[in-house]
């Protein structure tokens, strides 16, 4: 009787799994479409807090994990379908809240008065060149058809599909937090992941021997530990570090509860400590060029304090890291050891790597070798001899021009500069309370542009994905600086306290 039961058990498990989530499915739709926000942040804590690599790490099995596309059915990730089933959610929430006549009740905000919110996406100019990523993607589709290539190949990971879908998690972030309260909201649970992830870094770094993946003790074998090898990690720290930098040291004080300037002031510690210790050069110089966005948000004098207090110590840090490091590299000299030509001997694989894709980039200027193709020579590359050997190489930017020629290149150079102009507006413009939240954006942005141009962020989810939250954040921010607040105590710079105007 008993084995009988188990038989039908095992039998109905699948249909099991499929009801429950289809109920899951259906309550997740209830819910975006009443609060869109909910369905955000789950996400976000996927991408905070889930690893994307073994790179480096010394197990015999290494899960994919929830950034691969598995078969590839789907063609994608099953995540990045989430983005898109969310912001029908927003979209349709957010249709049915700007239809209401003004002075009704939006974004489940009971009796406040707001204007409609179907401008939210509207008033981002990124979106129009994230649409040109989409209509080149469907191009290399076409033309992969066209010659015989699997379309699964065409839109896999290694071209640039996910630059396609970092607009999809803009889009959604526009949509789901639409007043000033949502993206305060939102800011203080950025920082609380970042320290959060930031006290796991360094416990683990100091009591169980740091991350697993750690390519230098294991294949390089230079005696260090890592809070985290990936470069995310270290981004979602530099996130926080940038809004509890700018609460405490900005001119005009928002007045908030004791706990949370402690709380400001321990991430602002452990983030920093975090991203030093996880000895990767590009999040070195990527937190110095963060730091200094943050920077330029104090007035002189702040700034004049805070260099002299925090320059010495930071630069102790990171030089005491660089000698732990780079003291035990054998074969070069210098923190680009691995990118300098060699007068004698085989040629540096770093630069082997740009001399053979500067060559097929020449070749094909103006349509690149497709999504899909693999440049010339990657055998004679060492960490070439995979599966997925030419189709990834170390700078972004060549990735680019490499898969897409001249028509990616002026798509990425005017995605930056929409960017840039809106979070320039947004940093000059920004009320107090919403400042640290757009300041995190062009921080982490800034933080970026070492792995951006030595790196490999295009092939991989989790890195665009988080690029596009950065990316969202001055521009959620802008929003809802445009809608009405609540009354909020704030402290000047010379004055007690000070009522800001509803």
């Amino acid at each position: 009787m008993s084995e009988t039961l188990l038989q039908y058990l095992f039998t109905s498990l699948p249909f099991i799994v499929v009801v429950l989530l289809a109920l899951l499915a259906v309550l997740g739709i209830g819910l975006g479409l009443v609060w869109p926000r909910l369905l955000v942040y789950p996400y976000l804590c996927i991408f905070f807090w889930m690893n994307s690599t073994s790179y480096g790490n010394l197990s015999v099995f290494a899960s994919p994990g929830v950034y691969s596309r598995g078969s590839g059915m789907l063609l994608f990730p099953v995540v990045l379908w989430y983005v898109l089933g969310a912001w029908c959610c927003a979209r349709i929430a957010a249709g049915f809240s700007g239809g209401r006549a003004p002075g009704g009740a939006q974004g489940g905000m009971p009796g406040r008065a707001q204007a409609p919110v179907s401008g939210s996406t509207a008033s981002c100019n990124l979106l129009p060149w994230f649409w040109g990523w989409t209509v080149l993607l469907a191009c290399h589709a076409g033309a992969a058809f066209v010659a015989g290539v699997p379309l699964k190949d065409a839109l896999a990971p290694s071209g640039f599909s996910n630059i396609v879908w970092m607009g999809a998690l803009i889009a959604l972030m526009l949509l789901a937090f639409r007043t000033r309260e949502q993206a305060l909201e939102l800011a203080r649970f950025v920082m609380l992941a970042g320290l959060g992830r930031a006290l796991f870094g360094l416990g683990r770094w100091a009591a169980f021997g740091g991350d697993p993946n750690n390519v230098y003790a294991n294949m390089n074998a230079i005696r260090i530990r890592l809070t985290f090898f990936d470069i995310n990690d270290s981004l979602l720290c530099m996130l926080a570090f940038s809004i509890a930098a700018v609460q405490l040291f900005q001119a005009a004080q928002v007045r908030r509860a004791t706990l949370w300037r402690l709380l400001e002031w321990l991430t602002l510690g452990a983030t920093a400590a975090c991203i030093v210790l996880s000895y990767r050069r590009s999040a070195w110089f990527g937190f110095m060029l963060g730091f200094a966005i943050v920077m330029l948000r104090f007035p002189i004098r702040r700034r004049l304090q805070l260099a002299l207090a925090a320059l010495p110590l930071a630069g102790a840090a990171l030089g005491y890291a660089a000698l732990r490091r780079l003291g035990q590299t054998r074969g070069g000299s210098g923190l680009f050891y691995d990118m300098q030509s060699r007068r004698f001997g085989p040629e540096s694989e770093r630069v082997l790597e740009l001399k053979l894709v500067l060559g097929d980039i020449l070749a094909k200027p103006f349509t690149g070798i497709g999504s899909w193709g693999r440049y010339s020579g990657y055998e004679q590359i060492s960490w070439q001899a995979n599966p997925d050997g030419g189709l990834f190489l170390h700078s972004g930017i060549l990735h680019v021009a490499l898969k897409s020629g001249l028509p990616g290149i002026a798509l990425l150079a005017g995605t930056v500069v929409a960017f840039v102009l809106a979070a320039r507006r947004a940093l000059h413009s920004l009320p107090p309370e919403l400042l640290p939240l757009g300041t995190a954006g062009a921080a982490a942005l800034a933080f970026m542009i070492p792995d951006v141009l030595v790196g490999t962020p295009f092939p991989q989810v989790r890195t665009t994905q988080m690029l596009a939250i950065a990316l969202a954040l001055p521009y959620v921010a802008l929003a809802a600086a445009a809608r009405p607040a609540l009354p909020l105590r704030m402290v000047a710079p010379r004055a007690r306290i000070q009522p800001v105007p509803a």
